[in-house]
């Protein structure tokens, strides 16, 4: 079965980026979009910075925010005239390096950087030793590099960037939330036997072949895998707290692997290559089970997969045989197959 197609150098010194790090237009992935997500203009009119940006924040400030201003220097923001600062907010703006990053305080426990035009990470955030959540998404980062002292850090973000491999996590272990969507990956790797405190992985929209190296992930709770190279589903037994699991647009023909993730609740397999249900009777704490654009044909199957989980909510099966060769008949029958615990059919509340 064919799915659809689709070198961590050092840099010269630690504070340069190297020649794979450089933007290339040509290359670059269609933005991602998640809820809240702010897509980024694609042609903003660049302006230098306001070199008095900072002049009238107070010194004794812990938090600095300057959203959406055209920033294209951190340097004339003149950060280390705050040495209490606990976070900074420099969303949407043009900020192309890092380096000035290495007079800030020590203190900061929020860095976000999201939408900028960032390709390397410097070493000059090394020091930031106390940071707990830090955003690099939307830049044009190719390798994760240069956080390994920051080992306090619980939320990590790299969505829609150009990564390659997941590294340089390793000394990582108080993460919780790791998002990675919107790359360039092709492996799990062995650096998520790292990450025992990790609750949330977010991995949506890469070229991943294969569910492998989750094993010791003990206490996640959700895995995003959407639109990958996913054909079989493996590796899932050890996630014994897992309760949100989301496969979509990938090429799966069989739900299976599931045994152990008796805590699961909510279980997307929209857009894939299932014939028939699974391996799905023993998750009596499903609430929501979302399979639409499948090529599930039978109501019975349905039944008798899904029709004793008492929990059961929310079911997804538009654009399956059921529903398009029984317009008419299909929401009474599925109806009348689940369980009276069922209130929804394809977002569209079923009427008393």
């Amino acid at each position: 079965m064919t799915l659809p197609e689709e070198n961590d150098v050092l840099s010269h010194t630690e504070d340069e980026a190297t020649d794979d790090e450089e933007i290339d237009a040509s290359q670059e992935p269609l933005p991602v979009e998640y809820p809240g997500t702010v897509i980024p203009d694609p042609h903003p009119e660049s302006i230098d910075a306001d070199q008095d940006l900072t002049a009238d924040i107070p010194v004794d400030t812990d938090y600095i925010e300057l959203i959406h201003l055209r920033i294209s220097s951190l340097e004339d923001l003149h950060l280390e005239r705050f040495p209490k600062l606990e976070a900074i907010n420099l969303r949407q703006n043009f900020i192309p390096s890092i380096v000035a990053l290495s007079g800030v305080s020590d203190t900061l426990e929020e860095l976000d950087l999201y939408d900028n035009r960032i390709n390397h990470i410097s070493s000059s955030i090394k020091h930031l030793v106390n940071l707990q959540n830090l955003d690099f998404s939307f830049n044009n980062i190719k390798n994760i590099k240069n956080i390994e002292t920051l080992v306090n850090l619980e939320n990590l973000y790299f969505v829609q960037n150009k990564i390659k491999e997941i590294k340089g996590l390793e000394t990582l272990t108080k993460l919780k939330n790791l998002e990675l969507g919107g790359n360039r990956i092709e492996e799990i790797s062995e650096t998520m036997h790292s990450l025992p405190s990790l609750t949330q992985l977010w991995l949506g929209k890469n070229r991943i072949q294969r569910l492998q190296n989750l094993d010791h992930l003990h206490n996640l709770r959700i895995l995003s895998i959407q639109s990958n190279r996913i054909t079989k589903m493996e590796g899932l037994d050890k996630l014994v707290n897992l309760e949100e699991l989301y496969l979509s647009h990938n090429g799966i023909e069989k739900i299976e692997g599931l045994e152990n993730c008796t805590k699961l609740q909510v279980l997307d397999v929209t857009r894939n290559r299932l014939t028939h249900l699974d391996n799905l009777q023993h998750l009596t704490q499903l609430t929501d089970f979302w399979c639409s654009y499948n090529k599930i044909s039978s109501f019975e199957n349905i039944g008798q997969q899904l029709g004793k989980l008492a929990e059961l909510d929310t079911v997804y099966f538009e654009g399956n045989p059921v529903q398009t060769e029984n317009p008419t008949a299909y929401r009474r029958k599925l109806t009348l197959y689940l369980g009276p615990s069922l209130q929804k059919i394809d977002a569209t509340y079923i009427k008393a």
